[in-house]
């Protein structure tokens, strides 16, 4: 089974570096990867040239396919779905600049996984964040949510993602006239609203360079959210979102540190002095 793995840069020579080590490293060889350069001007081109002649490609056996442009594009989504467009394998990985993949084994566990699953439209694994500026993990993504609720406030880290290609086909591309939100529109549209089911298999897939992450687009990402919500969601389904999420929320991480239990049992309590008309509920009240 052939994996397309598509990687795209632009002036990151020192992490694109990083990423095409960790592809050529890995043990499974029937690869295609698919570097998508957005005409660099800091040495990234030679890099690639490099890794091209460097890669023994005559040997029968190791079936490790490089294919690579280098031209201006549109953004980091239009370069996405360039590489999307070339891709024959199977399943595509997009695994950009400056990540890694976390193991030389990586991807022939994933492709066992795959096969024992099936062939799923979707199979993920785990997401290693790390701060390369201090060393120091910052965290990992695990499994997630199958609900709207999740895609509605959340994301999928797609980098530790095995889509197959026809999930492509039928769901579309990028929304290239987004800036930074376009694969959580995609997400949104394929699992949360779709039919595609993702698949969990606890293996550290890939590690995450974290330590360039800054909060300055904020405004966009929230900005261009809110117009992908009121874009695919019915206006019904959307204020009931808008009016529950966060609580529900609130809800989970009570949850988690097992504080329900009270709020249950206050909950009651308030519903039997309701029930005795202890408490009055009036229509006009906020509860």
């Amino acid at each position: 089974m052939k994996l397309s793995i598509v990687t795209i840069n632009y002036n990151n020579v020192e992490g694109l570096q990083k990423t095409l080590s960790s592809v050529a490293s890995q043990t499974y060889r029937d690869l295609e990867h698919i570097i998508i350069d957005g005409g660099s001007t800091d040495g990234s081109v030679d890099v690639i040239k490099e890794y091209v002649a460097t890669n023994p490609n005559n040997d029968p056996f190791f079936k490790h396919i490089i294919k690579w442009v280098s031209e201006k594009d549109d953004g980091i989504y239009n370069a996405m779905n360039k590489g999307i467009r070339k891709a024959t394998g199977a399943y595509i990985q997009i695994l950009n600049s400056g990540d890694i993949l976390a193991a030389a084994d990586v991807v022939e566990r994933m492709v066992a996984a795959i096969e024992n699953e099936k062939y799923p439209e979707f199979i993920y694994g785990n997401m290693i964040r790390k701060n390369y500026s201090t060393g120091k993990l910052d965290g990992m993504s695990k499994e997630v949510d199958y609900s709207l609720r999740q895609y509605y406030a959340s994301t999928m880290n797609h980098d530790c993602c095995y889509i197959r290609k026809d999930v492509y086909d039928k769901y579309g591309l990028y929304d290239e006239n987004l800036k930074i939100v376009s694969d959580w529109k995609w997400f949104l549209q394929a699992i949360g609203l779709g039919n595609v089911k993702p698949v969990y298999v606890d293996i550290d897939v890939t590690i995450f360079d974290c330590s360039g992450i800054s909060e300055t687009n904020l405004e966009l990402r929230n900005k261009e959210r809110r117009q992908v919500l009121e874009e695919v969601l019915p206006p019904a389904i959307l204020a009931d979102y808008d009016k529950y999420a966060f609580p529900t929320t609130q809800i989970d991480r009570l949850k988690k540190y097992h504080l329900w239990g009270l709020v249950w049992f206050v909950e009651r309590v308030l519903f039997k002095l309701e029930k005795w008309k202890i408490l009055k509920w009036h229509q006009d009240s906020q509860l």
